[in-house]
């Protein structure tokens, strides 16, 4: 089914909108802001599956500027602007490369990249006062971190999988 541009632009907008209000919701919520944060990437991966690869960037794009005006917890902001957001759309790119190895390198990459840029750019702002431990072993950062992205992005592809299996129009 072929879509106006218009509808694709009403599209990201109404899921900005809606990743927006889970972002607020990361910022009030107690615990579990990650994951709150997480689910808020799920609105760019239905505009890239209902409208393409563009609408997902409008929907990335304009919910992280927003956010960054607009939240509380600019911390909040900042994990959808690099990785929590983005990385759906990336995702959906790096899943066309022919290799298996490739796509997972970029994969790789990308969530090593962004935790780089939260880690030593922002650092300051998540976490001023680190555990001793944490600062001098910073290896098991990035270890334990590339574990949870490797099962982060299983269980994302697994979503996407359903989601596609849904969005598929029926034949009677």
């Amino acid at each position: 089914m072929k879509f106006t541009r218009t509808w694709q632009v009403a599209l990201g907008g109404v899921l900005t909108a809606g990743s927006l209000a889970v972002l607020w919701l990361a910022c009030v919520v107690p615990s579990g802001q990650l994951g709150v944060t997480a689910a808020a990437g799920l609105f760019p991966v239905g505009a890239v599956l209902s409208a393409g690869r563009g609408a997902g960037l409008l929907c990335w794009g304009a919910a992280s500027v927003l956010g960054l005006l607009l939240l509380p917890d600019k911390g909040v902001a900042l994990m959808y602007l690099c990785f929590l957001g983005l990385y759906p759309v990336v995702k959906s790119r790096l899943e066309q490369l022919k290799s298996r190895a490739a796509e997972w390198a970029g994969k790789l990459a990308c969530f090593n990249a962004a935790l780089s840029i939260l880690w030593f750019g922002f650092q300051a702002l998540f976490l001023p006062a680190l555990p001793e431990w944490m600062t001098q072993r910073l290896w098991v950062l990035y270890a334990a971190g590339n574990v949870v992205f490797i099962l982060y992005d299983v269980a994302l592809s697994r979503l996407i999988g359903g989601l596609t299996a849904r969005l598929r129009p029926r034949r009677m």
